[in-house]
């Protein structure tokens, strides 16, 4: 009998052919609960249609080509004529296009709109995270453009259309546009106050010119941009499009793309402004202001995006424990190895939940919501993404070998990981503005406390934290240098009391035990082994039947 060289067994499928929406129990759960009754049907099946596309074997592919295939800068024609184009492999464009087509810059003045759109952000996300940045920022531009409301009848239906159109052109002569911004310069980062970019009034209709140059510019191709400048009057926020009215280019020079650890698949550029044309958005001198609406959507979408990130990372490890053996057994069945599942379950349970529960809190829009977003979003974008970047790893780590491997989509997670944590503001500035708001903004902290507040009795550890939060926050000695640490506590009391009140009791025990009651090492894996992990698990496995 002849020998065979190669037989491949004990290798797992690929997690293909399956609804990212749908066996995501934390995420469905939550819809659930922050939909309006009459609305649910109609939000669950859009999203539903979203996740078996998210999940197919096409949509996966998109993903990979994006990314092996990092967009082109092309500053002239053959002619030598300037052109600042860039250009990017067709999958990147199929992926744009479904997510508007989905609605996912579509979301304000909507029933269940920022819900529904979070939610199927954190859906798609997990296809693809690149392509998030303009579908974010052209969601966030919306705030920002109603404080001109000439602007916003002008460019808000252009922004919230399920239409995508590539090509540069006037913005009124396409049927949807998407939106960047630029605020940080090479010389001050997160400072914007010591921007340097000049904006010389044309008129006194709101037209200027700017002449200086923003270090990070991402999605440089879209329509328009938000940018901040030096007024007259100080620092002011302005719209530069791309392509003007008559059809000519803006003065909008693309000096170079970033070369990135990972978001390989978009495009982050440093632009030169030099004569560019731009209408004033808001009051001179209140640009930042005017653009803090914007800022504080997309520090939202930071979170949902980690969220999303840990959930597909969740998924794949599940999913290869469900079907690698190993001394004798699954190794979703070993002790071990369970208990390391369960750990990444509850990271990623508390950060869906979490966000799902701010974007409730949009769809809300009363003074309390507004005041406990100003507290709960820099918090969660503080904490969720400062998570992401070790679930990913551990996720990696649970494939083996397999997990190191390009093919495995694992490294790309990983690579991803940092960037919500660093984008729209790194974990100092998180910390600081949660800072700012508890001096400056009492009532900020009264709705955050009474929504943490809402659990308490139910979990004695719980209300220990709650406690000890309080103690934290009665001492101002030294605060700048333990803000982290109290933004920390503040994230984690916040999770435990949303999933105390809305988790399976497994999971929010779980949760309790480990993040709040002191119960757990300083690795994943690490949970009190008395705890039901295996229900934990079985939760967290996405069904690739369903």
């Amino acid at each position: 009998m002849e020998a065979t060289t190669h037989t491949v067994t004990n290798q797992p499928p690929p997690l293909v052919g399956y609804d990212v929406f749908s066996s995501d129990r934390a995420l469905t759960e939550a819809v659930d609960r922050h939909t309006a009754p009459e609305l649910l049907d109609g939000v669950r099946e859009g999203l539903a249609a979203l996740g078996r596309t998210a999940g197919s074997a096409q949509a996966q592919e998109w993903g990979f080509q994006a990314n092996e295939n990092p967009p082109k800068l092309r500053t002239h024609d053959r002619y030598g004529h300037r052109i600042d184009e860039v250009e990017f492999h067709p999958a990147w464009h199929r992926l744009l296009g479904k997510a508007v087509s989905s609605g996912l810059t579509d979301a304000w003045g909507q029933p269940a709109g920022h819900v529904r759109r979070a939610a199927g952000f954190l859906v798609w996300t997990q296809v693809e995270a690149g392509h998030g940045c303009p579908l974010s920022m052209t969601h966030a531009a919306v705030p920002a453009l109603r404080t001109d409301p000439v602007l916003a009848a002008e460019w808000e239906p252009r922004l919230t259309s399920h239409l995508y159109e590539q090509e540069l052109r006037p913005a009124a002569l396409k049927p949807g546009a998407l939106f960047g911004m630029g605020m940080t310069e090479k010389q001050g980062g997160s400072d914007v106050r010591a921007n340097t970019t000049s904006a010389v009034p044309l008129d006194a209709e709101g037209e200027y010119v700017l002449t200086g140059h923003k270090w990070f510019c991402s999605a440089p191709m879209c329509d328009g941009f938000l940018v901040l400048a030096q007024a007259p009057g100080g620092l002011t926020c302005f719209l530069v499009p791309r392509v003007l009215p008559d059809g000519t280019r803006n003065v909008f020079a693309i000096q170079r793309l970033k070369d990135k650890l990972g978001n390989r698949s978009n495009a982050s550029s440093e632009v030169e402004f030099d004569g560019t044309w731009a209408r004033r958005v808001g009051e001179e001198g209140r640009g930042v202001r005017t653009i803090i609406e914007m800022v504080a959507a997309t520090r939202l979408d930071c979170a949902v995006g980690a969220a999303a990130l840990m959930r597909q990372a969740v998924a794949q490890a599940t999913h290869h424990a469900a079907h690698r053996s190993a001394f004798g057994g699954k190794l979703i069945d070993k002790p071990l190895m369970r208990n390391v599942l369960a750990d990444l379950a509850l990271e990623s349970e508390a950060a869906t939940t979490l966000a799902l529960r701010l974007a409730s809190a949009y769809d809300s829009d009363t003074e309390e919501e507004r005041a406990f977003l100003r507290l709960a979003v820099p918090a969660a974008k503080y904490w969720t993404t400062k998570r992401c970047t070790p679930v990913a790893a551990e996720a990696l780590e649970c494939l083996g070998g397999n997990g190191y491997v390009e093919e495995s989509g694992m490294p790309r997670l990983l690579r991803e990981a940092p960037l919500n944590s660093i984008w729209e503001g790194s974990g100092n500035v998180q910390a600081l503005d949660v800072l700012r708001a508890l001096q400056r903004e009492p009532q900020a902290l009264n709705a955050f406390l009474q929504e943490v507040g809402k659990a308490r009795g139910a979990d004695h550890r719980l209300d220990g934290a709650i406690k000890n939060l309080l103690t934290e926050l009665a001492d101002l000695d030294g605060i700048e240098a333990r803000a982290r640490r109290l933004v920390e506590r503040m994230a984690l009391v916040l999770q435990g009391s949303l999933l105390v009140r809305w988790a399976p009791p497994e999971v929010a025990d779980a949760f309790c035990a480990s993040r709040l009651g002191g119960d757990w090492g300083a690795a994943f894996g690490t949970l009190p082994h008395t705890l039901d992990l295996g229900r934990i698990v079985d939760r967290a496995r996405a069904d690739v039947t369903g």
